[in-house]
């Protein structure tokens, strides 16, 4: 094992290096007796080190140059050189014509430090940070460069981030504003009202469409929904969900140079809940078949993604109000055909049937449909009347047509002759 001592540059020489010299000898043979002489103690874990160089990036929204980039996944101790106690942020302008390449210290002698950004300790575990420059060159012929440093409690600066180049677009439109939404059935209905001027007052406004973002939750970023710029100010969403939280923003986006597009800053934005108010369409196009003993009912499925089963309802009477008919679906009927054995042959039997949706939502009543059920065989039969036993033994009535002639062999009743 090789020990260096490294010493102070203002040591005097000859005397004070010499007594120097066995103090260093003896801490090379405590250190080269090692286990000879005390107990090990475990292994000490490496001492993570913080990063103090960021990579930047950014772009320009509206009137503003939008820079981010992500924290350390933690902060080093507050005693420690490495501690980031703050973030500077700075701007150079220089004109078109510039090299891209610059030097660090040449940055460092001409750009203005625009902010310094204080940070807490809940900025850290890989998060991304954040910082908008207003901008106040938009329109001159002017190229921004951008780079940010972390400093630490005692002011001591890390190396600059990389830089960020922005040529700044001018003539973008202001924000669109008075966002709302409407729920309906099939989606949820967007309108706004579009920017009047661009972002630096000027006008005509520069409108090559709008672009709308969704999310579900305060703090997730929202998604782009439109394939591409909507050209009027209004949006149908109708890929979503009912009971689900949704929140929506618009942004107006603005021609640029070449085929350059640039987007303004957010509307407000809107929160909505979609319930499901809404009833299902009534069923259509109802068959009926009718047996002696059952009557079957056939139908299509409704049209509703969300309809999960139906209703059936008869009555004897088709003009007792509908209200009062029998309900003869205990549970919802599932499928698109319902079989009547509750039916009496040479009766007719009206129905009509209801869909429900999964939110309890019922449609109209459909049209009411009816059949008669046929008679049974027994009915075409010819039925004779019961008698009983003392009809059997009585002698059958005869009219005078049927009696038989008068009996001449039988004797008279004696007549009394006065």
């Amino acid at each position: 094992m090789i020990i260096r001592c490294n010493f102070p540059q203002k040591a005097g020489p000859g005397r004070r290096l010499a007594k120097a010299a066995p103090v260093c000898l003896l801490i090379a043979m405590i250190l080269a007796s090692g286990p000879a002489c005390g107990k090990r103690k475990p292994p000490l874990p490496p001492v993570q080190k913080v990063p103090q160089r960021a990579e930047i990036k950014g772009f320009q929204r509206g009137n503003r140059v939008i820079l981010s980039w992500p924290m350390p996944e933690k902060n080093a101790p507050a005693n420690d050189v490495q501690h980031i106690r703050r973030i500077d942020v700075y701007r150079l302008a220089e004109p078109l014509t510039s090299p891209l390449t610059l030097s660090e210290e040449e940055f460092s002698a001409r750009s203005l430090l625009i902010a310094s950004v204080p940070v807490e300790d809940s900025d850290f575990g890989g998060k991304t940070f954040t910082y908008r420059d207003t901008l106040e060159f938009a329109g001159q012929p002017v190229r921004l460069r951008y780079a940010v440093r972390f400093v630490n409690a005692a002011g001591q600066k890390a190396a600059f981030s990389n830089f960020l180049l922005v040529e700044p677009e001018a003539k973008v439109a202001a924000a669109p504003t008075a966002l709302e939404a409407e729920v309906t059935q099939e989606a949820i209905e967007l309108s706004w009202t579009g920017p009047a001027a661009n972002a630096d007052g000027t006008t005509p406004v520069n409108i090559f469409g709008y672009n709308v973002y969704r999310s579900e939750s305060e703090t997730q970023a929202g998604k782009l929904i439109n394939q591409n710029p909507v050209p009027d100010p209004k949006f149908s969403d109708e890929n979503f969900n009912f009971e689900k939280k949704y929140f929506y923003f618009v942004r107006a986006v603005s021609s640029g140079t070449g085929a350059t597009r640039t987007e303004s800053l957010e509307s407000n934005i809107v929160e909505v809940t979609p319930v499901d108010k809404f009833p299902p369409s009534a069923p259509a196009s109802i068959t009926i078949a009718a047996s002696p003993t059952t009557i079957s009912i056939f139908f299509p499925p409704n049209p509703e993604n969300d309809v999960t089963g139906y209703k059936i309802y008869r009555s004897e009477d088709g003009t007792v109000p509908k209200a009062e008919w029998k309900l003869l679906t205990d549970k919802q009927l599932e499928t698109n055909t319902f079989q009547d054995t509750s039916v009496d042959p040479g009766k007719t039997y009206f129905y009509y049937v209801i869909a429900i949706d999964k939110f309890g939502n019922e449609s109209a009543p459909s049209e009411v449909v009816s059949d008669r059920t046929p008679p049974s065989d027994d009915d075409d039969r010819s039925v004779s009347t019961p008698t009983t036993l003392e009809e059997e033994s009585k002698p059958a009535e005869k009219t005078s047509e049927d009696d038989p002639p008068a009996n001449t062999n039988a004797n008279p009743l004696p007549v009394n002759k006065p």
